[in-house]
C-alpha cells in the first residue's frame, strides 16, 4: 500500500522541498497552503522588500510532484481560520482516507510578526494564537484521529530556535519579535503531548528546528542583515526536508522524540544531503 504524507505550507520553502522529498521516496502527497495559484494575494501576506509577491504556489508544487509520478491532492488551508482547518481535515478524510505522515510546517507569516515588543498590539497576538495554536491544533487533532483509527502515524512539527532561545539582536535589528517566538514556543510543545497521550496508540511525534534556512519568506521577513545576525550555518530548504523524511521512516530507538531535533546537525551526522556541507 502506498503511503501518504500531508505537508502544510507547501507552496514554497521548507514545505515545498519536504513535499518533493516524500514524493521522490514514493509517497503520494497531500499539500496545503493559502496560495493555490501563482500571484495569489492574501491579507497579512509577506512580500519581498520591493513589495512584490513571493514566488510559489500549490499548483506549481503539485506539478512537480506529478512529474515525479506521484499522486497529489491540493488542500486549501488558511490557518487563521478554524473553519478552514476543519474543512481541510474533512477533505483529507474524504479524498485520501488515511495519512501516514503529517508535517505541520505552515504558520502565520504577517508583516507584523516581528514587530518590537512595545509596538505589539492585540490584533497581532490574536492572529498568532489562531495561526500557531488554534489552527494547527484543530488540523492535528483531526489527522491524529485518522491515525489512531489506522493504528499508526507520524506527526512532525516544524518549530524554530525562536521558540526556545532569546534573539541575538533586537527585532528592529533583524532578530525575532515576541509574537513569532511565542508562536513557535507553542508549536514546540505539541509533539511531547502527542507522544505521551497517543504513543500507545501507534503515533509518534517530533519537533524539528530547521535553523537558518534561506527561504523566500525568511529573506522577506528579516532580510540579509537579519540572516547574517542569526549566525551559524544557513541551509537550503532541502536540508530540513531530508531530515524530516529520515525521521518519518523509523523511531530510531526513540532517541529523537525526547528533544527538539536540529535538522542541520542531523543532516550532517547522517550524510543526508551529499551536495551540502561535509561533516566537520
Amino acid at each position: 500500500m502506498t503511503k501518504i504524507a500531508f505537508v502544510t505550507g507547501a507552496s514554497r520553502g521548507i514545505g515545498r522541498a519536504t513535499a518533493l522529498a516524500f514524493a521522490r521516496e514514493g509517497y503520494d502527497v497531500a499539500i496545503s497552503a493559502r496560495s493555490i495559484d501563482d500571484g495569489s494575494r492574501h491579507e497579512h501576506e509577506v512580500v519581498a522588500v520591493d513589495g512584490t509577491i513571493l514566488t510559489g504556489s500549490l499548483r506549481a508544487t503539485a506539478a512537480a510532484i506529478e512529474a515525479l509520478g506521484r499522486k497529489v491532492w491540493l488542500v486549501p488551508l488558511d490557518l487563521l481560520s478554524e473553519d478552514s482547518a476543519q474543512q481541510a481535515v474533512e477533505q483529507i478524510a474524504r479524498e485520501c482516507g488515511r495519512i501516514d505522515v503529517l508535517v505541520n510546517n505552515a504558520i502565520y507569516q504577517g508583516s507584523d510578526l516581528n514587530n518590537a515588543f512595545l509596538d505589539l498590539n492585540a490584533e497581532t497576538l490574536d492572529r498568532v494564537y489562531r495561526g500557531y495554536v488554534l489552527g494547527p491544533v484543530t488540523l492535528t487533532q483531526g489527522i491524529a484521529r485518522l491515525m489512531v483509527e489506522q493504528g499508526s502515524g507520524v506527526i512532525i512539527n516544524v518549530s524554530s530556535g525562536a521558540g526556545e532561545y532569546n534573539p541575538p539582536v533586537p527585532a528592529d535589528k533583524g532578530g525575532w519579535g515576541y509574537a513569532y517566538g511565542a508562536g513557535k514556543a507553542a508549536v514546540s510543545r505539541l509533539a511531547g503531548i502527542i507522544n505521551v497521550e497517543l504513543g500507545s496508540k501507534g503515533l509518534r511525534a517530533y519537533t524539528v528546528n530547521p535553523g537558518v534556512v534561506t527561504t523566500e519568506a525568511l529573506k522577506a521577513t528579516i532580510g540579509d542583515q537579519g540572516i547574517a545576525a542569526l549566525g551559524g550555518m544557513a541551509a537550503p530548504p532541502e536540508v530540513p526536508a531530508e531530515a524530516i523524511l529520515w525521521l518519518a521512516h523509523s523511531d530510531h530507538d526513540g532517541r529523537y522524540i525526547k528533544r527538539t531535533v536540529d535538522t542541520q546537525k542531523l543532516a550532517l551526522d547522517q550524510y543526508l544531503v551529499s551536495n551540502w556541507r561535509k561533516k566537520s
